[in-house]
């Protein structure tokens, strides 16, 4: 059995030089490439996520780190066909509409897809309406909505109805986050789950599909 323990190491020291030789040798001994993807990869990023919501980890070095996992993702994908297991989950993501922030919606997006998610990032100033649309158009598992002003909140809110009206609501898991959001006000709307960074968002969006 491959040990994909210096690919991890390699990721998470952001070491990213030495990743696709590392990635060649692990494909020339034999490993299945969807198993580097996995144990190699994803693992590697979900330590990064560890780190960052204990803060031994910050902003430009998960963005570096992401960085070089999709390096590592553009060599494997040519060899994963289906058995990728890209199909882990699918999640709509964006910012509510009136909020033009997104920095930390684009990190988010970034971990999700680095845990192995297929994401769907809609941008900013995005209508209750446009929301559904699109859940519904990428049969989405989860909703993730982003908010950085207390204005903009209520807008999540609305959000959540317009899901619930539209007959959704038992399909999707709604998460929401931003600055200003808290554990209270995600059960105060009814959505499933507040996370507070990028690194603990992947790891919900995990175990909510799960």
């Amino acid at each position: 059995m491959t040990d994909f323990s210096e690919i991890r190491e390699c990721l998470v020291g952001l070491d990213d030089s030495r990743l696709p030789g590392l990635i060649s040798r692990a494909l020339d001994a034999g490993a299945a490439p969807a198993d580097i993807l996995n144990q190699g990869l994803i693992a590697a990023m979900d330590i990064v996520g560890e780190r960052m919501e204990n803060g031994e980890m910050f902003i430009p070095e998960v963005l570096m780190a992401a960085q070089s996992m999709s390096t590592g993702v553009d060599i494997l994908k040519p060899l994963l066909g289906d058995e990728g297991g890209s199909d882990r989950g699918r999640v709509v993501i964006g910012t509510v509409q009136g909020d033009l922030h997104d920095i930390g919606k684009n990190l988010v997006a970034m971990m999700m897809e680095s845990a192995g998610l297929a994401v769907h990032n809609l941008g900013v100033d995005i209508t209750p309406e446009a929301f559904v649309a699109a859940v519904k158009e990428q049969d989405a598992n989860i909703l993730c909505l982003s908010a950085l002003l207390t204005t903009t909140m209520p807008m999540m809110k609305q959000t959540v109805d317009a899901i619930v009206e539209s007959g959704l609501r038992d399909k999707v898991k709604i998460m929401v986050g931003g600055a200003p959001v808290t554990q209270g006000f995600a059960e105060e709307i009814g959505a499933d789950a507040f996370a507070p960074d990028a690194g603990s968002a992947a790891k919900q969006a995990k175990s909510l599909i799960s």
